[in-house]
């Protein structure tokens, strides 16, 4: 057995028992910051050029972002100057804040002011490294000292605020980066030094950012983290609490979820998920989560594959067909049971004119993000009866009887083994047509007149018509019924096809307008006593149920 588990240390948990976070809802929207165009953008094997920058940003405006990361100014040429297209090209609403990231380190500090000038508001957002790893591992110094560089960023940040030419409304944002990763405690200790250097108020307050740089705990641990952090931090009034999540163990949305409920005010994150290893946050998913529970996330997500089109051309990435709200198949059901009871939650909401979604299976409404009702349900050898009709109904209007469902279902199983994959709408069609409307003949009506006749007080249906027999034979025949189905019956009776019975029928309207047709679904019990569909569509009412009823014989003469 491999041992290797063995070399890893469990994540040493805080004691927090009273905790209440169980105990909350979210209620509102966070503050969002998209840090696509730093976090998101780093990650990429090739980075963005500054048209897909600019072209992201607008997006990301569009949607309703008020502040956004746009990069790292000090640490690259290309970063700088894209900092200066978007301040000096006009780029950036005046109602939108620009964050820019800088270590705390002197030189990038005067370099990040001097990229960001002229802006109208901008997040100045400072950090350094303080999990206990990193202190031991790669800076080899204690607490103090990872204290001693933060407070020294702090200061000249202060400092050259204080003394800044110009009318930038300057925020200020710090992170203790690996927030997970470090002593409750010592982060608590590093964010309070942090704001007494920048002396923060509560018209003047600070973002502390806590990041989940690494996911190393489930979401349960770092909500207690959150939590403990707000509950004992001093001078709470004068911050904001900010968390950025990653997703390395999968949890990511999990973890700011929770974390919302500890406390959180605003959440990092980008479009999707992209980022470093495994990913940023998906603000859209948490967005549309939030969504889906009746809260408003204050974001636009009423066309998201218009913003997956952008996040997959300027990024190069691809979004994974499962990726929830957008990915392909998310609002697919090949599973029988799934399909009959999304149909169903269609119907119940159209008869009872529901105002609220309730349809199981698919917990957003696909028009709420752009999408169609069309490619919900899709066909393949798995799928159920009530899947292939709803495909029928919701994209070319035929609404088979239930009774119908099962022997429409078996066809278009057969077909899918038969092809070895799903079938795609029009596919599902030929299927329909080829087995209830395009197949062989053994009976076909040459010439027919139906009319109504009274006698003495009880209305009569005549049906009058010449029949040919395996494209050879012709018989002339009639009969009277008290429906055009009953007098055609007793037409056929009367040549000879006499073992077949009647058991149910249905039509609507196959179009609107003038020129809609009327198509009827014929159930007859063959002389070998099974049961079996046939289908009518003419522009005659009458005449569209005889034609079903002939198509059901002919189907059965043909098997």
């Amino acid at each position: 057995m491999n041992k290797g588990y063995k070399k890893y240390i469990p994540f040493k948990q805080i004691n927090l028992p009273d905790r209440q976070w169980p105990n909350n809802v979210i209620t509102k929207a966070p503050i969002w910051c998209s840090v696509d165009l730093r976090d998101g953008n780093q990650a990429l094997i090739d980075p963005m050029n500054l048209q897909e920058k600019l072209e992201f940003f607008h997006a990301l405006c569009d949607m309703g972002f008020k502040e956004i990361e746009i990069g790292f100014p000090s640490a690259s040429e290309t970063d700088y100057e894209i900092c200066r297209e978007l301040i000096e090209g006009g780029h950036i609403p005046d109602d939108v804040t620009i964050q820019v990231l800088v270590q705390a380190r002197e030189h990038l500090i005067i370099k990040t002011f001097e990229a960001i000038k002229g802006a109208k508001n901008v997040i100045v957002h400072f950090y350094n490294s303080t999990s206990t790893l990193q202190r031991k591992v790669v800076f080899k110094t204690d607490m103090d000292g990872i204290i001693d560089i933060a407070v020294n960023g702090a200061r000249l940040i202060k400092q050259l605020t204080d003394n800044y030419e110009g009318d930038t409304n300057i925020r200020f944002e710090y992170s203790p980066e690996s927030f997970s990763g470090t002593e409750v405690d010592n982060s608590i200790a590093i964010c309070e030094r942090v704001m007494e250097t920048l002396e923060c108020t509560p018209e003047n307050p600070i973002i502390l950012n806590l990041p989940n740089t690494v996911e190393m705990c489930t979401p349960n641990t770092y909500a207690d983290q959150i939590e403990y952090f707000i509950r004992n931090i001093k001078n709470r009034e004068s911050a904001i609490i900010s968390v950025h999540p990653h997703n390395d163990r999968g949890t990511g949305v999990a973890s700011t979820e929770l974390a919302l409920l500890a406390g959180a005010e605003r959440v990092e994150g980008t479009l999707f998920g992209n980022g470093e290893r495994t990913g940023n946050l998906d603000i859209v998913t948490v967005g549309l989560n939030m969504y889906t529970q009746g809260v408003d996330p204050q974001l636009d997500f009423s066309d998201l594959p218009k913003y997956r089109d952008i996040y997959e051309r300027c990024t190069n990435m691809k979004i994974g067909e499962r990726q929830p709200y957008i990915g392909e198949l998310v609002f697919t059901a090949f599973s029988g049971s799934h399909q009959d009871a999304i149909n169903k939650g269609y119907k119940y909401m159209k008869e009872h004119n529901s105002e609220y979604w309730e349809v199981p299976y698919i917990p957003i409404d696909p028009a709420d993000v752009g999408r169609q009702y069309e490619p919900i349900i899709r066909i393949n050898s798995q799928s159920g009866k009530g899947g292939a009709a709803y495909v029928m109904e919701h994209s070319f209007g035929y609404e088979l009887p239930k009774k119908m469902h099962p022997e429409f279902g078996a066809l278009v199983q057969k077909k899918c083994d038969e092809l070895g994959r799903e079938l795609i709408p029009k596919e599902l069609l030929d299927v329909f047509e080829t087995n209830y409307l395009n197949h062989k003949k053994k009976y076909e009506i040459v010439n027919s007149r139906i009319y109504e006749e009274n006698n003495e007080g009880v209305d009569y249906v005549h049906f009058k018509g010449i029949i040919q027999i395996d494209g050879k034979e012709v018989r002339t025949t009639t009969g009277v019924g008290n429906g055009p189905i009953d007098a055609f019956f007793k037409a056929m009776q009367k040549i000879g096809v006499d073992k077949y019975q009647f058991r149910s029928y249905s039509q609507h309207a196959i179009s609107e307008g003038s020129d809609s047709k009327a198509v009827s679904y014929i159930r007859l019990k063959t002389p070998e006593g099974k049961s079996i569909y046939g289908v009518g569509i003419d522009h005659n009412v009458n005449y569209s149920s005889i034609l079903g009823v002939l198509n059901a014989i002919n189907r059965n003469e043909a098997e």
